[in-house]
This record gives structure tokens, C-alpha cells and sequence, in this order.
């Protein structure tokens, strides 16, 4: 052994923390800390608490322990609660079999840069700058009696059609106007996962004889497989938060029902109840799944 070898190592010194690090820490770390264990999770844990129990909202001394009869409530005795979890269903499926593979193929259509793609993307963008709310007294405006669309068929607040009103229709209406915003934010997010693919890959499986429909299906959606994932998670969390387009066309969920509007019912009505506290955490229930999917993905991304 050489004496370089053998000689000892000196132990590393510690790192101590100035008066002035330690307050740029409790700043940025510990203040931002406090505030989302005060206005996330302290929420979050209550809203679990108060849904096993009966209380008015007035006064905490008021609090009764119920056990699980909010629940039992909902589920046995609330056929509301099945129609808003069957629109869910319905808002569900209608993004992930219409709307999310449409925004997909609209990006992919932008990013082969067909004819008047900067059109199509302006024009698909603007709604995703809207909230649902402006969106919803923008076809409010449009669709009521004596709208603009009634007047293009022309028809007078006397014989118009009562769009909002018809069961038969009002679902794929609201559907449908909840896809125009859908479309265009899916469409972003594809299109800038599109961006980092190599053109290379498709340029080389263009030459081998690959169709349009091949590369896509063989490189770009093995290659987009976080984006696609992301997508999902979104599409599952936009169809379960359904509620300010609603609740401005409607007001409540007497015509249609979403546990959303159920949650705000209860909490925020006439009379208050812990039922909108059970269907708040129901809905927590219905939303962790895909919030747990996201987050192992992106941590399993981060390891890499």
C-alpha cells in the first residue's frame, strides 16, 4: 500500500446553516408548506370527519356522531345519487371515446402541418383560455329561447325549441359544448408531446412503406406513452368535476344531476346537510384512482 492509500480520510465537515439560510427556507418551504397542510389537507380530513356525522354548519358544539347513516342514506334511500353517478358515467365515457380522441387526432393532424393547421389551432386554443362558466353563458346565451341559434332556425321565443329543457337532449348538448373546450385543451397537450418525438423515426418508417395509421399506432403511441397517461388521468378527473357549466345553465341538480352539483346542494342550499360531505368524499373516492395512477407515473419518470 502507498502511503496515499493508507492515509486517512478527513472526515467530511457538516454543513451548518446561516440565520439567513434558515429563514429562505421557513419562507419558501416552510410557509408554502403550512398553507397547503391548512387549505388542502386540513380541509380534506374534516370534510372525511363531518361525513360520519349530523351537524348544521352553525355551531360546532351541535355536532352529533351519525356513524355511516349519511352513507347509507345516499345509497339506499337517494335515487338522485344513482342519475348524477349515471351522467358521470355518461360524461366519462362521452371524453373518452369522442371528445379526448378527437383533440388526439386534431394534434396529430396540426403537427403533420396540413392545410391551415395555424387556423384550426388558433380556433381550437380560444376556448381553453375560457372558463367553463364564460363558456356556459356563452351557449346559454346562444341556445335559450329567442338565442342566436333559435333565430337561425327561425323561430321566436313563442314555438322555440326547448333545448335545456328536453331530456331527450339537453345530455348531448352539454356534452357537447363541454367538448369544446376538451377538444382544444387535449389537442395542447398532445401536440407539445408531439414535439419531442423524433421526426427521424417516422421519416424512417415512412420509407420502409409504413401507412399513416402504422406509424401512429407503432411509434408515436409507444412513444407518447406518459403523455397518454397524463391524458387519461385528465379525461377521468374533467369528467367527475363536472359542475360550473351546469350549475349556470341550470342552477341545480333538479334537471341534471351531477354529484358535484349534489356536493353543493347539500353544503351550500337551504338546508345544510352532512350529505354533501359524504358525497364530497365519495367523489374523493372516485378521483383518487386516477390522482394515484398520475403520480406513480411521474415518479417512476423522475427515477429514471
Amino acid at each position: 500500500m502507498s502511503a496515499a492509500t493508507t492515509k486517512l480520510e478527513k472526515p467530511r465537515r457538516r454543513r451548518t446553516f446561516s440565520g439567513r439560510d434558515k429563514v429562505t427556507l421557513g419562507f419558501f418551504v416552510g410557509i408554502p408548506t403550512f398553507l397547503h397542510l391548512a387549505l388542502v389537507w386540513f380541509p380534506a380530513v374534516a370534510t372525511i370527519y363531518l361525513s360520519f356525522t349530523y351537524w348544521t354548519g352553525i355551531h360546532l358544539s351541535d355536532i352529533q356522531w351519525a356513524g355511516a347513516a349519511n352513507y347509507e342514506n345516499i345509497l339506499f334511500e337517494t335515487p338522485r345519487f344513482w342519475e348524477a353517478l349515471r351522467v358521470n358515467v355518461i360524461w366519462l365515457f362521452w371524453f373518452g371515446l369522442i371528445a379526448t380522441p378527437l383533440g388526439i387526432l386534431l394534434a396529430y393532424q396540426i403537427d403533420r402541418e396540413i392545410r391551415g393547421h395555424k387556423f384550426y389551432q388558433s380556433a381550437y386554443y380560444l376556448p381553453v383560455v375560457l372558463s367553463m362558466a364564460v363558456i356556459g353563458i356563452i351557449w346559454n346565451f346562444m341556445l335559450q329561447p329567442g338565442g342566436f341559434v333559435q333565430g337561425l332556425m327561425g323561430r321566436d321565443i313563442g314555438n322555440a325549441i326547448s333545448i335545456y329543457g328536453d331530456p331527450k337532449i339537453n345530455t348531448w348538448v352539454i356534452l357537447g359544448i363541454a367538448s369544446w373546450r376538451h377538444i382544444g385543451y387535449i389537442m395542447l397537450l398532445y401536440l407539445s408531446g408531439l414535439k419531442s418525438v423524433d421526426p427521424a423515426l417516422k421519416e424512417a418508417a415512412s420509407i420502409d412503406g409504413a401507412t399513416e395509421w402504422q406509424i401512429f399506432r407503432k411509434i408515436i403511441l409507444p412513444t407518447m406513452q406518459p403523455v397518454n397517461i397524463i391524458i387519461v388521468v385528465i379525461t377521468l378527473i374533467e369528467s367527475l368535476r363536472a359542475f360550473d357549466l351546469v350549475y349556470i345553465i341550470y342552477g341545480s341538480p333538479t334537471i341534471f344531476p351531477l354529484l358535484n352539483l349534489l356536493v353543493f346542494q347539500n353544503f351550500a342550499g337551504q338546508g345544510i346537510s352532512m350529505k354533501g360531505a359524504a358525497y364530497a368524499v365519495i367523489l374523493l373516492l372516485l378521483c383518487i384512482v386516477p390522482i394515484i395512477t398520475y403520480l406513480r407515473i411521474s415518479f417512476k419518470e423522475d427515477l429514471k
